[in-house]
């Protein structure tokens, strides 16, 4: 699955750009590049690094936004950042990790490269698995990490599950900026129904928004934290438009992947 419009919620890639401008819009591609930054957090509000000092942005250097905000990342022991797979497909050495910085455009927190990156080798070639592990270079020493949720059974309708991002939205709050958003999960028959023809999977998904929308992740927070009981429930992964009604986010089921994921975060 590609695209917000094309189902994934990541910036651009300088390199879909330039495809873009010599006409290849609508053209596949054998490694499509993810959707541009039309919006991210819709509907939220303000958020504080200090109080969620665990949820990272990702920046790459192919991002066509002057901060570099290509994706949401959450740390997870101090060298170790879990984010989506559909995130994780450029070189290593084209992302930074950027932890407690509210504001993209300012300079505070600290900054570490990528060494190396684990995608969920099922990714595109079963539905879900959008999960991605990667390594800092320089480690986030003293800060705070978030722990897997691992039990199936917290996907349960009617959950506050809070998602955290970057960037414009669409006219409700400043680009570029930390933001917050409570999405309650809508459970797996809701998600099953509306997305039924872009193959939604409950065992591997988490279906969370509001049937009426105004209130969503959208493009730019791909692989981003979704919230619930002070674990990473879910990894923001796709959508249909952003906030609109009767398509609310789908984020990877981090439940699910706990025992992979954990795996690669010891090693």
């Amino acid at each position: 699955m590609t695209g917000r419009i094309q189902l994934v919620r990541a910036t651009l890639a300088a390199a879909a750009l330039t495809a873009a401008s010599l006409g290849a819009i609508g053209t596949a591609s054998a490694s499509p590049a993810p959707e541009p930054p039309h919006t991210r957090i819709v509907g939220g509000e303000i958020a504080h690094t200090a109080d969620t000092p665990w949820a990272l942005a990702l920046n790459n250097s192919g991002s066509p936004v002057p901060s570099g905000q290509y994706c949401g990342a959450t740390l997870v022991a101090a060298n170790k950042i879990v984010t989506a797979a559909h995130c994780a497909t450029e070189a290593a050495s084209t992302y930074t990790a950027v932890q407690g910085r509210d504001e993209l455009s300012g300079s505070g927190g600290q900054t570490s490269k990528i060494t190396s990156i684990w995608a969920d080798p099922a990714y595109g070639q079963q539905p879900g698995h959008d999960v991605a592990v990667m390594t800092l270079e320089t480690p986030f020493t003293g800060v705070p990490t978030l722990p897997l949720e691992t039990d199936t059974a917290a996907d349960v309708a009617g959950a506050q599950s809070v998602v955290y991002g970057y960037g414009n939205t669409e006219g409700t709050g400043p680009a570029d900026t930390f933001q917050k958003v409570t999405v309650p999960v809508l459970g797996d028959s809701y998600c099953a129904d509306v997305y039924a023809s872009q193959g939604y999977v409950g065992n591997g998904e988490i279906c969370a928004g509001y049937e009426d929308g105004g209130k969503d992740s959208c493009q730019g927070d791909s692989g981003g934290p979704l919230v619930l009981n002070g674990r990473l429930f879910g990894v923001v992964s796709w959508g249909i438009g952003c906030a609109d009604a009767g398509n609310p986010g789908v984020y990877a089921e981090v439940a699910t992947y706990s025992a992979e994921l954990q795996a690669q975060i010891g090693s």
